[in-house]
Parts: structure tokens; C-alpha cells; sequence
């Protein structure tokens, strides 16, 4: 078993491109959280550095995940496949009842000082669940109720729980990612169509029965149409990424975090990057997780293996999906989906699960084949 545990002698180096983009992406997140999250903390905790100093401990502990993952054989996941998913459902139905309110929603459970987020682990125990099922049974996906239909019944399942908490966005994120894994694995093209169709007047109908979802929707058709209620948000998301010009107003020099944006240290940062340090800012950080997408897809195509070609395609496509709904939800071109932007945006375990999944592709590209 140890075998399979530590990291193969003939392995190779990790990419250091995935490493590099990844620790200057973290770097930006930690300085705009110090930026963005000052005039909350200073009004809230009395502490302008509040939210820098809770960042700055999830970031080392997520480094150390990934430092230590990167040196173990990503097959061992595969081995824990069960036990994994059947945690992430435990945690996913017991923030349920067990959670903190927060805003009306049950996502977090709370451990002293830290708050764990049951989604944020179970996507990543969706994805190894989805690699660990193509590569054992990829030949079934010919079949729609032998091969298609079981996966998709527990990510069904999984994003249920999700949308009782509610959490639409991390919801929607996790099938979309799920969809791409399958699609990657062999998956028919006519059976992810039928999913599809089916998908979007059941999603018609949860945004239709929640009035703060069609409130959403219409803002996002027409923000200024309601600017000073529904739309408030991405008017002044708008108003700074235009101000920022093409180098921004100065790092700590941004007006809309004065409580003109909301949620200007987490789902909306990428606003207040945008006016500080302007276009080359917004630039740099996109540039980044292309790089990301890139070296992250490019080790799926190098892995030896099955198992993990869809692991790999599944932590890439999470991480690359996250950031382009929180772009797009920032830039207005998409509904408001509440998805923060992964390693810039304040929030703990999501940034430590993140940042021990990439130790997780680092690892595969450890033994990715040569060309």
C-alpha cells in the first residue's frame, strides 16, 4: 500500500507553469483582499487587516495541502473513491441542519474559528467519482441507462442537496463541470443533448418559483432598468471596472469598496481589481488562468492513464468554470450567480479544497508522457 501511496522515484517534475500561475494568482488574491476587504474590517471588527490576516492562514494551510499532495500518487484517490463521495453527502445533508444561517442560507458549519463548506469538498469528490467511473466503465457510456444515466443520478443527487441550502450558483457550476468530464470521458454527444433539454426548463422553473433568481435574470437583461434595487450590484461592478481605465485609480485608491459594492472582498473583487489596477490588472489575471486552463488541459491529454486524463480535466475545468462565471457575473454577461473567483476572492475552505486540488494536478503531471 505505501506503494501506492508516496510519490514513484521515476516520476518527474510537477509543471511549473500550473505552480507558478496558480502562487501569482494566490499573491494578487491575498493583496486585493488587504485592498478590497479593508473598509468592511475596519467597520465590522475594527481591524482594516482583518480579512488579509484570515486569507493569509487559509493560503499557507492550502499550500501546505498542496505541497503535500503533489508528493502522493494521485491513484490513491481512486482507492477512496467511495468513501470520499459517501463524506461529501454526509456533509452536504448535514449542513442542512447543522449549518450557519447566514443570509437566509445554510452553507457553512462551523468549527471555532473556521467554517468548512460541504460544497466546495463535494465537488471535488463528484469529479474523482466521475474519473474513477469512466475509467472503469467508459465502455458503458454507449448505453444511456447503463452507462450515461448513473452519474448523472448522483450528481442529480448532489446538486439537490445543494439547492437546499440554497446555493444555485455552486449547484449549476458542479453539473456544468460534470457535463464536461462526461463529455470528455466518451460520453454521447445526442445523450448530454438530452440532458441539456432537459436542464434548462428545470432551471427555468427554479429561477421562475424564486423571486430573488427571475429579479436576477431581469437585472442582468437590463441592469440600469432597476439600478437602485436588483441591479445595484452589477451597475456599480460596471461603474468601477470602468473607472479603473487602462492602469486604475492605485492599489488602496478604489472608491466602490466604501460600501457602494457589495461583497467587494469576495463575489465582486474582480470589480474592485479592476478599478485599482485597471485593464493591465484585469489582463494579468484572465492571462493567468489561461495559462492555467492550458497547462491543466494539456496535463490530462499527457496523463497515462485514464483515471487520471478525467481527473485532471475535471480540477481544470472547476477551477476555469468558477473563474469565467465570476468574471462574466462581474462584467455583466451573465445573471448573478454568487461564485467567487477562485484564489482572489475571501473565503476559506474554498480556497484551501482549490488549493489542494491543484496539488492533486500537479501530481498528474508528475508522470504525464513526453513529447
Amino acid at each position: 500500500m505505501l506503494g501506492v501511496l508516496i510519490l514513484r522515484s521515476g516520476s518527474g517534475r510537477p509543471d511549473v507553469l500550473i505552480f507558478a500561475a496558480v502562487v501569482l494568482l494566490l499573491a494578487i488574491g491575498l493583496v486585493m483582499v488587504m485592498s478590497a476587504g479593508s473598509v468592511t474590517g475596519m467597520i465590522e471588527y475594527g481591524d482594516p487587516y482583518h480579512h488579509v490576516k484570515r486569507q493569509l492562514v487559509w493560503s499557507v494551510l492550502g499550500l501546505l495541502a498542496m505541497a503535500v499532495l503533489v508528493r502522493i500518487d494521485y491513484r490513491m484517490w481512486r482507492l477512496s473513491t467511495g468513501p470520499l463521495l459517501a463524506a461529501a453527502f454526509l456533509g452536504l445533508v448535514l449542513v442542512l441542519f447543522a449549518g450557519d444561517e447566514i443570509a437566509g442560507a445554510r452553507r457553512w458549519i462551523g468549527f471555532g474559528l473556521f467554517n468548512v463548506q460541504p460544497s466546495e469538498i463535494a465537488k471535488v469528490a463528484l469529479i474523482n467519482y466521475l474519473a474513477a467511473y469512466l475509467s472503469a466503465r467508459r465502455e458503458r457510456l454507449e448505453s444511456f441507462l447503463a452507462g450515461f444515466l448513473p452519474p448523472m443520478l448522483v450528481v442529480g443527487a448532489a446538486f439537490v442537496l445543494i439547492l437546499l441550502e440554497p446555493d444555485f450558483g455552486t449547484g449549476v457550476a458542479l453539473v456544468a463541470t460534470s457535463m464536461v468530464v462526461l463529455f470528455a470521458g466518451g460520453a454521447r454527444v445526442e445523450h448530454l443533448g438530452v440532458a441539456a433539454l432537459l436542464a434548462v426548463p428545470a432551471f427555468g422553473l427554479l429561477i421562475y418559483i424564486e423571486p430573488y433568481r427571475l429579479r436576477r435574470l431581469l437585472a442582468f437583461l437590463d441592469p440600469w432598468a432597476d439600478r437602485m434595487d436588483a441591479g445595484w450590484n452589477v451597475v456599480q461592478s460596471l461603474l468601477a471596472l470602468g473607472s479603473g481605465g487602462l492602469f486604475g485609480l492605485g492599489l488602496g485608491d478604489g472608491r466602490q469598496k466604501y460600501l457602494y459594492l457589495p461583497a467587494q472582498h469576495t463575489d465582486f473583487i474582480f470589480a474592485i481589481l479592476g478599478e485599482e489596477l485597471g485593464f493591465i490588472g484585469t489582463s494579468t489575471v484572465i492571462a493567468l488562468f489561461v495559462v492555467l486552463a492550458w497547462r491543466g488541459y494539456r496535463t490530462a491529454l499527457k496523463a497515462p492513464d485514464v483515471y487520471g486524463c478525467m481527473l485532471a480535466v475535471g480540477i481544470t475545468t472547476m477551477i476555469v468554470l468558477q473563474a469565467l462565471l465570476n468574471i462574466g457575473v462581474v462584467t455583466g454577461s451573465l445573471p448573478a450567480t454568487g461564485i467567487t473567483l477562485p484564489f482572489i476572492s475571501f473565503g476559506g475552505s474554498s480556497l484551501v479544497v482549490t488549493l489542494a486540488a491543484v496539488g492533486v494536478l500537479l501530481n498528474i503531471s508528475r508522470y504525464g508522457t513526453r513529447v
